[in-house]
């Protein structure tokens, strides 16, 4: 097989499979639980120990942001193959700067989680990342910031960069009379993303009074709130999930309204699972190429959103088998098209339509307007990036449609024009790419390295995975 990954102008040639598939796969941590893990290990009355611990862009950023800030973490990166690092926050969080610059890159946990834990430290923080970052929203936390008595300035649209003026109070010595955020309670319209929600959390047992926090609108990527939720819960922090009305969710109802009690975040040893949304592309790649992927350390429960990929794909006809810690995603020999809201699980999203378009029938994805404000309009670029290869989509108010051909080789038939996929400098844009190559002849992806984002190692993985 032809595993060259050099392309035309500098772009790269995604790899066309031979044959199906014969693989195992071992992934990385979890880039989200890694940056909740980190920020509450900052604002902890104690060291913490991490292992699995995640090393790719939007870590680093976080690292660097919580750094800047007096917290100790080192080993970084990992010096051994368990990611195992020591976080140790300073007595009083803060900067001797006159002006102290954090890079938020195209990270939205670094640009919506760091704010808040610069809010409780000592100092004065800008807050500004790549070009595309100055469009991602913000504006609903930084008017949730403004209404808790942070001082905070941003541009006209309420977005990046920003500049923002600590309170103190935070640190591992506990709070102090005077100083810090006071919390109480709080209304935020948090429908553009679950990341606002998520960011408040994660600091509010630190605010003087706590916090109560309700919601206006739908909710987004729900799956990550309660990661937040667990997170929390798991270091000793009294959360309570509420309907609007303030009483306790049945099981399974989505929380519109947060009580979170004023208190110790707790460090000690903590691990991080794999990142199951990484998993994706590869286990989508046994129902493009056939044959068989296997994700070792898949957990038994998890608030990932990556743990209904078993659903997703059993329900687009591939034959799916947790066993022994170990999932197995198998073709069957017929992709089915999907109709459904994805809503909850948007990050899937991009890998779902590139499955979608080697399907027998039309899929129609739903209740995914919001990514049009993540790394870049995924909508836009998926439905570009699948016109390319000649599968039709359509972008809904709300998401989209995608007809792939009837005639099973229309997308796979050469015609010796090269296919450019454009990453937009988002990660999960370059691995639908990826996914097209499989069986698209001449397909290029002009910006594969900004898988670093969440999984550098991805483009090795990836021909790993087809090498056999």
């Amino acid at each position: 097989m032809n595993m060259s990954i050099s392309g035309i102008n500098g772009y790269w040639a995604a790899p066309r499979a031979s044959g199906p598939l014969d693989a195992h796969v071992s992934l990385p941590g979890s880039k989200s639980l890694t940056a909740r893990a980190l920020v509450l290990a900052a604002l902890a009355c104690e060291p913490t120990e991490l292992t699995g611990t995640l090393v790719a862009r939007d870590t680093e950023l976080m690292v660097g942001a919580l750094r800047s800030m007096g917290v100790d973490i080192r080993p970084w990166p990992p010096s051994d193959t368990q990611g195992r690092i020591v976080i140790s926050p300073p007595p009083q969080l803060g900067s001797n700067l006159p002006l102290t610059f954090i890079d938020c890159g195209l990270a939205g946990t670094v640009m919506r989680f760091a704010p808040l834990v610069a809010a409780q430290s000592q100092g004065t923080y800008r807050f500004d990342g790549d070009p595309h970052a100055r469009n991602r929203p913000m504006k609903p936390l930084v008017n949730a910031m403004k209404d808790l008595g942070i001082e905070i300035t941003a541009d006209a649209d309420g977005q990046l960069p920003m500049t923002l003026q600590g309170r103190g109070g935070a640190g591992s010595s506990g709070p102090k009379p005077g100083i810090g955020v006071e919390g109480g309670s709080l209304e935020i319209m948090s429908t553009s993303s679950s990341q606002f929600i998520s960011a408040l959390l994660l600091a509010a047992p630190r605010f003087n009074k706590g916090l109560d926090l309700s919601v206006q609108g739908d909710v987004p990527s729900a799956p990550h709130i309660l990661m937040t939720v667990r997170a929390l819960q798991e270091r000793g922090v009294r959360v309570h999930e509420l309907t609007a009305g303030g009483h306790p969710v049945a099981p399974g109802v989505t929380p519109v309204r947060w009580r979170v009690e004023p208190g110790q975040i707790l460090g000690g040893k903590r691990s991080i699972e794999p990142d199951l949304s990484n998993a994706g592309p590869f286990l989508a790649a046994a129902g493009i190429c056939g044959g068989t992927v296997r994700i070792e350390n898949w957990p038994r429960e998890t608030t990932q959103a990556g743990a209904v990929w078993p659903e997703i794909l059993s329900a687009m006809g591939m034959d799916i088998e947790l066993q022994d810690g170990t999932l197995y995603a198998r073709a069957t020999g017929t992709l089915k098209g999907i109709e459904k809201n994805l809503g909850h699980v948007g990050e899937l999203v991009p890998t779902v339509a590139a499955l979608a378009a080697f399907a027998q029938g039309p899929s129609k994805i739903t209740g995914i307007g919001h990514l049009r404000g993540h790394e870049t309009d995924r909508l836009a670029a998926i439905t570009q990036g699948l016109r390319a290869v000649g599968v039709g989509c359509q972008e809904l108010a709300d998401g989209l449609l995608i007809t792939p051909s009837q005639s099973d080789n229309a997308v796979e038939r050469p015609d010796g024009k090269p296919k450019v996929i454009r990453a937009y400098a988002d990660h999960r844009m370059a691995t639908f790419g990826a996914l097209l190559g499989l069986r698209v002849p001449n397909t290029y992806i002009d910006d594969i390295a900004c898988t670093s984002k969440t999984l550098p190692q991805f483009p090795t993985m990836w021909a790993k995975m087809l090498d056999r």
